[in-house]
């Protein structure tokens, strides 16, 4: 099944990250960082499937060699906290060969950022983890015709109403500042994150896939359907030899709950439209046969005459019309106006309680996040200080012996540094109590949705009970008309 992921991040010298470092980690490759002389040597790395470097037009093709592209970047940057690239992370469709994923990239690379004059890095990864994916790392800076780098940004003048420059304290003029490029607006965002779902499902169409992907989520999608969690490399590699994870298993159970979901939505929908087929058929009468329900105005009194009926001949049809006929007692249902609004109360309920579960199981993702980030963060600090405390020049040799534990310590650093907000303190115990009391009100919560079903279940009944009776009057209808024609 092809699914969809896009993330973009920004890497910034702010944040001590060097493009450098990140073209030879993604690229396999030994780069030597002229800003600051530390050599990164990824040429051990596994599972890079392909690389190239894409120009614009007034790029020098000494940018084809990523080691002179991005310390070139690395030189025209001179601040401290300068975002030096922008990364952007896609998933391959496993459905397409290699050829046409590399074709499928280079040509969403091309027409989104080549295009507009950025330079481009791409590395494609496949660990054979059925994971494929893709690294772009991008220029943050325009060039000029003549090749040069040109500005980010320049400034502008604040005028007053009368056209006057505004003068500050200082002696200095009043200014704001213009970016030259329009790369990091907002909404660049989307409309990366459109093209790459419309080129993406562009090339399956080609190649006969019946799948899509879309950018959208779930909500803006408007389907009531809980996201899975994302499994991770190493759970990916487990659940790929059989071997059964939490977090897989997590998904399995989301499965079966989003196809209960999805089978109760379709049925309310179903029952909807034969309500709304039976107030056609009440307003037509074709030659005379009328096809509305006997009795409409009172459900109660069909039914009881229904069992009375079958209830000496012992009709097979007896328990269900039994069991109908309490349904809509217990409903104090006896029109099928009341028995629409009942149906529709059903779907309301449902919608309700499907949003009310996404809700909890977020709630948990998010506590379940917190907790596997900071156990990460805890395990892998030590190893942390000892790198930070090295001299520059003992740094790499050390971080080539502790990639892992320092990629992780610091992805888990940045991540509770994003979502615990005001407060610093990891409470893994009150995390963990608060994901035990939050399962609880979700298995409560898809107790609702079961009992729900039998609801709908009842409410199938009735109309099966009501589409036999309506065949029957039609039937005899039809006899009567025939008697008379004679």
């Amino acid at each position: 099944m092809a699914i969809y992921h896009l993330s973009i991040k920004i890497i910034s010298r702010g944040k001590g990250k060097s493009a450098v470092a990140a073209s030879a980690y993604r690229s396999g490759e030994k780069i030597k960082n002229e800003y600051d002389g530390i050599v990164h040597d990824f040429t051990r790395k596994g599972g890079i499937a392909h690389t190239e470097i894409l120009l614009p037009q007034n790029a020098p093709q000494e940018f084809l060699d990523r080691g002179t592209l991005w310390n070139s970047v690395e030189k025209i940057e001179k601040s401290k906290n300068s975002q030096l690239a922008r990364e952007i992370e896609i998933a391959l469709p496993k459905e397409l060969n290699r050829e046409k994923q590399i074709e499928l990239v280079r040509e969403y690379v091309k027409e989104n950022f080549v295009k507009v004059g950025m330079c481009a890095d791409i590395a494609l990864h496949d660990k054979n983890d059925r994971n494929p994916h893709a690294h772009i790392l991008l220029t943050m800076r325009p060039l000029n015709e003549d090749t040069t780098w040109g500005a980010k940004s320049k400034k502008e003048y604040i005028l007053d109403e009368n056209g006057e420059k505004v003068k500050l304290k200082n002696g200095n003029y009043k200014t704001k500042k213009i970016n030259i490029v329009d790369w990091n607006e907002q909404e660049k965002a989307e409309e990366w994150r459109k093209a790459w779902a419309d080129i993406t499902n562009k090339y399956l169409e080609e190649n006969n896939i019946q799948e899509k992907v879309d950018h959208r989520s779930y909500q803006r999608q408007g389907i009531e359907q809980i996201p899975t969690i994302h499994l991770g490399v190493s759970a990916t590699q487990m659940e790929k030899k059989g071997i059964d994870t939490d977090r897989g298993n997590i998904n399995r159970e989301i499965r079966k709950q989003n196809r209960l979901l999805q089978e109760i939505k379709l049925r309310i929908k179903a029952l909807l439209n034969w309500i709304r087929g039976i107030g056609k058929e009440e307003k037509a009468e074709t030659e005379n046969i009328k096809s509305a329900l006997p009795s409409k105005e009172n459900l109660l009194s069909v039914f009881e005459n229904l069992i009375r009926k079958n209830a000496d001949n012992h009709n097979t049809d007896l328990e269900q019309y039994i069991e109908s006929y309490q349904f809509l007692k217990e409903n104090n249902i006896i029109s099928v106006s009341e028995l629409k609004e009942n149906i529709v109360t059903l779907r309301d309920k449902n919608y309700k309680t499907t949003r009310a579960i996404k809700d909890t199981e977020k709630q948990i993702d998010d506590r379940v996040q917190l907790i596997d980030h900071a156990e990460k963060y805890l395990k892998h600090k030590d190893t942390y200080k000892a790198y930070i405390k090295l001299k520059k020049n003992k740094q790499d040799i050390f971080y080539n012996e502790h990639t892992a534990e320092i990629i992780l310590f610091e992805s888990a650093k940045k991540y509770l540094k994003e979502h615990l907000g005001e407060s610093k303190s990891l409470t893994i115990s009150k995390w963990k109590s608060e994901v035990t009391a939050l399962k609880k009100e979700k298995d409560s919560l898809y107790s609702q949705i079961i009992d729900l079903r039998k609801e709908v279940e009842q409410a199938e009944s009735v109309r099966s009970c009501i589409e036999k009776l309506q065949q029957e009057n039609r039937e005899i209808t039809q006899v009567k008309k025939q008697e008379l024609d004679l």
